[in-house]
């Protein structure tokens, strides 16, 4: 086997796995724990993975908490595409609520300029005026403490606000997720208390990234996987990443 095709396998496996060991990989491969240290060693050097005693583990980002500006200049081709799914999937009649991510902005969009008859709920509080001039979307905006960063408001009230009502269909942005440990995270405490709600009154739970958030960590963990219905995100995801989804019982598109 070429070193290349080894270093490839390695990187699968710690995919899959989260956690390698020398020892392991040695016996897998059948080469000594010296030239599974230099792989590490390399793939280390291309940031792909981090060495530990006796191993490595998957190199992963922790998410920062950026402002909405910010967050609207990142990845906004991938982004519009994923709002665009997620437009095609709401029906006239539909409940739904719209968390305080970028996408949801993008998407929000798309609704205000449709024709679309439809229940909109929000806590994101730079959503209303793009409602202005549309007459077909009843729009319902969550009250509370407003946060600037993120363009939305948060607190006690919001989240007793919104345990109230029940939505067909619930979308929501994260800062990362986690495939080992199935883990979907938010940067605060104030966003995860109220996507919990959010998850917990959707009859349906839809997730909005990019695929970048599948290597980011967050600080927060508001769901699992398993709460999770469906997941829109780029076309081009890793193999090893759809793989596991598709293995999974959640949807993928």
């Amino acid at each position: 086997m070429f070193t290349e095709e080894r270093l490839e396998q390695i990187l699968s496996i710690l995919n899959k796995t989260g956690r390698i060991k020398v020892k392991d990989l040695s016996q897998r491969f059948n080469v000594s724990e010296g030239m599974i240290r230099k792989d590490l060693q390399k793939l280390e050097k291309a940031e792909a993975l981090q060495r530990t005693y006796g191993g490595a583990i998957l190199n992963r980002k922790l998410s920062k908490n950026s402002s909405i500006a910010t967050r609207m200049n990142i990845n906004l081709n991938s982004k519009e595409l994923i709002s665009q799914k997620a437009f095609d999937l709401i029906n006239d009649g539909d409940v739904i609520f719209l968390d305080t991510s970028s996408i949801n902005f993008l998407l929000a969009k798309l609704i205000s300029n449709g024709t679309k008859k439809l229940t909109l709920i929000t806590n994101m509080s730079i959503i209303p005026p793009l409602f202005n001039d549309n007459e077909t979307v009843k729009l319902i905006c969550i009250g509370g403490v407003y946060n600037n960063k993120s363009g939305g408001v948060f607190g006690s009230e919001v989240t007793k606000s919104i345990s109230k009502y029940t939505f067909n269909k619930g979308f929501l942005g994260s800062s990362g997720i986690n495939l080992i440990t199935n883990s979907v995270d938010t940067v605060t405490l104030e966003d995860g208390n109220v996507k919990e709600i959010i998850v917990s009154n959707s009859k349906e739970v839809f997730l909005l990234v990019e695929k970048e958030k599948f290597n980011v960590d967050g600080t927060y963990r508001f769901a699992t996987l398993e709460d999770i219905d469906v997941i829109i995100t780029d076309s081009d995801l890793a193999d090893e990443i759809r793989e596991k989804l598709e293995n999974s019982t959640i949807k993928l598109l």
